[in-house]
């Protein structure tokens, strides 16, 4: 099966908001087999709606739109979808008593005829139930494609998916299946990852496929088996990847979506007993959110100092006036002084300091822009590393911290030896 995703609203061709439907959908329908061709963002403009309606049919088994439910006149996807369904709008009791509950049970005053107007819907469309707004879905079908209008508020569209549409796709439709497995490594880019692996790519069955989703300090991997037997699927992936880990399992760090670097360190430290702290300069508190991004982070961080200003560094983390004004902020000294400094405040075990140019001006120090110096306190020495990411700015940031963690893990695996 093969499905394109359009979102309508000038707002998301603006730039005004980012559209995160398209990416929630695509993976939902991932899930089941159903691959994702084409997403498509148009205009709140109705010759522009019927012609990408046009454009898709036949092409695809499902078109999955988002927003243009809402009840202002802005709003004119159902007026459209009767255009192109040669239908008539028509209230349905059902979702005209949900939208009753809503707006008198909920909010506690009369319901005005635009809220009214949203229990209108297309006389042939299947109804699909929004438990969580007042806009339905709505389900038609023209020649071989079906046309579904979802509502664009992500978590009005997020149920709509889970409860409606994805349980009547699997009911409905016969589908292949589609495995994916996500390897996830630091500390080498691209090149230098796909010519270690070129021989282990050569020889991968036709039906995997190998994607590279770089960023910075870090390669994601990305095996998908297409086919009609699951199990297949999954044993060809899993030896494949068995064998891949031979070849570089020294970057590896973790796999599947879920298996960041942030989680291995947390899972590590818990295994050991262990405690974190940062002092972050350069990097302005991005480590710490990685790490605290983990639920249950709590266990093993212990706190974090932003200390941008060089003042900041010497009144909280007590670092020697003396050893800026003679090898300046940006230093191996200074780094080392950060993140002995942030072990004592906050009593960890660990304790991560970055400090550095991230540009693009050079600030309190005359080291060249994109230099960062990593510290990291362990409970028996402390490791000071000079790197230079270049620019631009936000990628200085994000190769920095991806790098202090990545010098962290290793640290603790060597301790776990």
């Amino acid at each position: 099966m093969k499905a394109t995703i359009v979102t309508i609203g000038d707002e998301i061709l603006i730039g005004q908001i980012v559209d995160t439907n398209s990416g929630y959908i695509a993976k939902a329908l991932d899930k089941i087999g159903v691959q994702t061709t084409e997403m498509l963002s148009i205009s709140d403009d109705k010759q522009h709606i019927l012609n990408t309606f046009s454009t898709v049919q036949n092409k695809v088994d499902l078109v999955i739109i988002t927003g243009g439910l809402g009840p202002t006149k802005d709003d004119i996807t159902k007026k459209t979808f009767c255009d192109y369904f040669d239908d008539v709008l028509i209230e349905n009791p059902e979702v005209l008593a949900h939208v009753t509950e809503i707006i008198e049970g909920f909010y506690k005053r009369p319901i005005t005829q635009l809220n009214r107007d949203q229990a209108l819907v297309p006389s042939k469309c299947e109804v699909l139930f929004n438990k969580m707004g007042t806009a339905p879905g709505m389900w038609m079908k023209k020649e071989n494609t079906v046309y579904i209008s979802l509502p664009g508020v992500p978590y009005e569209m997020k149920y709509i998916i889970d409860h409606e549409i994805i349980p009547k796709v699997v009911k409905e439709y016969q589908r292949p299946y589609i495995v994916h497995k996500t390897i996830l490594t630091y500390g080498q880019g691209e090149s230098m990852v796909a010519e270690r692996i070129e021989n282990w790519e050569n020889n991968l069955p036709e039906f995997i496929k190998l994607a590279y989703l770089p960023a910075p300090g870090r390669v994601r991997l990305r095996l998908t088996a297409r086919g009609s037997d699951e199990k297949v699927l999954q044993n060809a992936i899993e030896e494949n990847v068995k064998t891949l880990t031979k070849i570089i399992g020294d970057i590896i760090v973790g796999f599947d979506e879920g298996e960041t670097i942030e989680v291995a360190i947390g899972k590590l430290l818990q295994l050991q007993g262990k405690t974190i702290s940062i002092a972050e300069s350069c990097t302005g508190g991005k480590i710490a959110q990685m790490l605290t991004s983990v639920s249950g982070a709590s266990a093993y961080f212990r706190g974090s100092v932003v200390s941008y200003a060089t003042e900041t560094k010497i009144a909280i983390l007590n670092v020697d006036a003396e050893t800026i004004a003679k090898f300046s902020v940006v230093s191996e000294a200074v780094a080392k002084e950060m993140a002995l400094g942030i072990q004592k405040v906050m009593q960890s075990d660990y304790a991560l300091a970055t400090t550095g140019n991230a540009g693009p001006n050079k600030g309190d120090s005359d080291a060249e822009v994109g230099t960062v110096f990593i510290a990291l306190a362990t409970p028996n020495q402390v490791i000071v590393e000079e790197f230079n990411f270049g620019q631009p700015r936000d990628k200085v940031i994000d190769r920095a911290s991806n790098k202090a963690l990545e010098i962290l893990r290793k640290e603790i695996l060597k301790n776990l030896q």
